[in-house]
């Protein structure tokens, strides 16, 4: 696999370990061009980096070395772990995102996300289930990498986690039960940002950005039995 080398100013000066390496963030860099996204990427002024871009051809660009530091999850959580700058690798797709005609990742685009993913998991044995969407460890503020990522067939690659066939007629709960099961469930599997006891006016922007990865034809910011019984399948996922 071919990468070429492009040197961001905005990384850390210290090196980690390789153990420090526990998750991968996928993002889209909602810019125009990747001659954009590089100069964003890659320029002080900015204040944020990847560690890699891959474009629309298929072309892999790295731009912070795996042993730093990059700038791309922002105030962040995940399980017990806040600001997952310190233990990730952050890769950017080049995609003009939701404000500018957010467009279906190309297949050589994946393909290359893919072969660069499985890199990553092996060398720094990273679990299937961290490997993560920008709006899963900041719900508050992100929607990337959106509703067109393909979620479930990188799942069946081995990168990122997804739900086997539901039979939704076993469910018997009514429609007041399901908050409490529902975000249950999300803190199982890792969300966080949200009271189990209390409802909180920001509910329906964590409910979107599951609903975003696990049901991207229905993002309603409502529990409906379905989210419900995916969020239980997958909070058994060890």
């Amino acid at each position: 696999m071919k990468l070429i080398k492009k040197n961001s100013e905005n990384q850390s000066r210290k090196t980690r370990q390789k153990k420090d390496i526990d998750y991968v963030i996928f993002h889209y860099t909602g810019m125009q061009s990747t001659i954009e996204s590089l100069n964003r990427l890659t320029k002080k002024r900015h204040k944020v980096s990847a560690h890699y871009l891959i474009d629309r051809s298929g072309k892999i660009f790295q731009l912070v070395d795996d042993l730093r530091v990059a700038w791309h999850a922002g105030k962040s959580k995940w399980k017990n772990t806040t600001n997952l700058n310190k233990f990730s690798i952050g890769i950017e797709l080049q995609n003009k995102g939701h404000d500018q005609n957010y467009q279906k990742f190309s297949k050589i685009q994946i393909r290359e996300l893919i072969k660069l993913s499985l890199i990553l998991k092996k060398k720094y044995n990273i679990k299937k289930r961290n490997f993560l969407g920008h709006s899963d460890i900041a719900p508050l503020r992100k929607i990337d990498p959106g509703e067109k990522f393909p979620w479930s067939y990188l799942s069946s690659k081995g990168i990122g986690i997804w739900y086997k066939n539901l039979n939704l007629k076993t469910f018997k709960k009514n429609d007041g039960d399901l908050r409490p099961l529902f975000f249950k469930g999300l803190k199982k599997i890792g969300y966080r940002y949200f009271s189990l006891t209390k409802k909180k006016s920001t509910d329906y922007k964590i409910i979107k950005a599951f609903q975003r990865k696990f049901t991207p034809n229905n993002i309603s910011g409502k529990i409906d039995r379905k989210t419900l019984k995916i969020s239980e399948f997958l909070s058994k996922i060890q």
